[in-house]
């Protein structure tokens, strides 16, 4: 990867040589492995056996938790918070393991909706909850730092499944509990 980065840093006509530049593909290619190193982490690993038997039914929500990714067009960074609600039916995840599921899919080449999926997937997997909203709102340099440089964009996609899908007011007792200050 080393070799890939001096190539690229040459054919915009630098030299890669100076001093300045000298161990940069050395650190550029570290710093992607680690932008990128979702791809080594399966979802058994990332929860840890961190499932508990729970008997409440009661919306469990978890918002604001800071998501990093690469946009998979342009190889740019898209920067944002992720919210993710489930109705559990016998089993809860223990609270961390949620930030983590949005790390390990969120460190991977991605584009925002299919990311959103991903984690809802993750979630129902992992407990067979009754329903996973996933609401996740981002800037995306690809659009702040080239094409239309559109500074104060925000893109939000979302996901619902199960009740939260089937049930209008289960899906605005999320969206307006992640919406409070």
């Amino acid at each position: 990867m080393e070799e890939y980065f001096s190539k690229i840093i040459q054919a915009i006509g630098e030299d890669v040589n100076r001093e300045g530049l000298r161990d940069t593909p050395k650190r550029a290619a570290k710093a992607f492995r680690f932008l990128n190193n979702g791809y080594e982490k399966s979802l058994d690993e990332v929860l840890n056996g961190a499932i508990f038997q729970a008997d409440t039914e009661d919306m469990v929500i978890v918002k604001d938790i800071e998501l990093y990714s690469l946009c998979e067009h342009h190889l740019l960074p898209f920067i944002g918070k992720c919210h993710i609600g489930y109705l559990p039916q016998g089993k809860v995840l223990g609270l961390s393991k949620l930030a983590r599921i949005v790390d390990m899919y969120g460190r991977r080449l991605q584009i925002q909706e299919q990311l959103t999926r991903q984690i809802a997937t993750a979630v129902q997997t992992a407990i067979n909850a009754r329903g996973v909203a996933v609401v996740i709102e981002a800037k995306h340099l690809c659009m702040m730092m080239r094409g239309v440089e559109k500074q104060n964009s925000v893109m939000t996609t979302s996901v619902m499944t199960g009740i939260f899908r089937e049930e209008i007011s289960t899906r605005s007792e999320f969206l307006n509990l992640i919406n409070r200050k």
